[in-house]
């Protein structure tokens, strides 16, 4: 298979894989998912021009590595998925997940085929920078939710408060014409 073909489907299979997550929770998690893929290309940004790793290929017309589109943010949307609400348990799953996404993904998978090199930066250091972006995104869906919140209860308040019925008595025209239609 060739890296083209590797880079491409890595963009877009782990999108298919959210037919099986719920409409609410792809609602609820889609911007954890940009913020991930902002938060990545920042950081790959700085990996590059400090010299810390270098790409080697990357899927065309892109310049940025595909995985951050796809798998990277769909990842993300699955760990929050599972663990958002339990903040220790994400943190310790979001560590285990980095080290084999660093070790076994970037340096095994991606280095043999010759589309990663780590330059000057160790493996476990990006793991901790890694770690450390998974607790920036879950400090990020809190401030999210929290947003939300607030918005529902202003919603509540103000929308709603206009459908409720009005217990005016009627005026004696009125009544009259009540009894007449009866």
């Amino acid at each position: 298979m060739s890296n083209q073909v590797l880079q491409w489907l890595m963009l877009i299979v782990p999108w298919v894989t959210l037919f099986f997550m719920p409409k609410e929770f792809i609602k609820r998690f889609m911007p954890i998912a940009q913020f991930s893929i902002i938060t990545s290309i920042l950081f790959v940004e700085m990996g590059q021009n400090f010299g810390w790793f270098i790409f080697g290929q990357s899927a065309y017309p892109l310049r940025t590595p595909s995985y951050i589109f796809g798998l990277n943010c769909v990842t993300t949307m699955w760990l929050f998925y599972f663990f958002y609400g339990r903040f220790w348990r994400y943190i310790a799953i979001d560590m285990i997940m980095n080290f084999g996404f660093i070790y076994l993904f970037h340096v095994y998978f991606l280095g043999s085929r010759g589309l990663f090199y780590e330059v000057s930066l160790t493996p476990l250091l990006n793991v901790v920078f890694a770690t450390i972006q998974g607790a920036l995104l879950y400090a990020y869906q809190i401030w999210q939710e929290s947003i939300f919140a607030q918005a529902e209860t202003r919603r509540s308040t103000s929308y709603f408060t206009n459908f409720e019925p009005a217990n005016k008595p009627l005026t004696e025209g009125q009544d009259k014409e009540k009894d007449n239609e009866q």
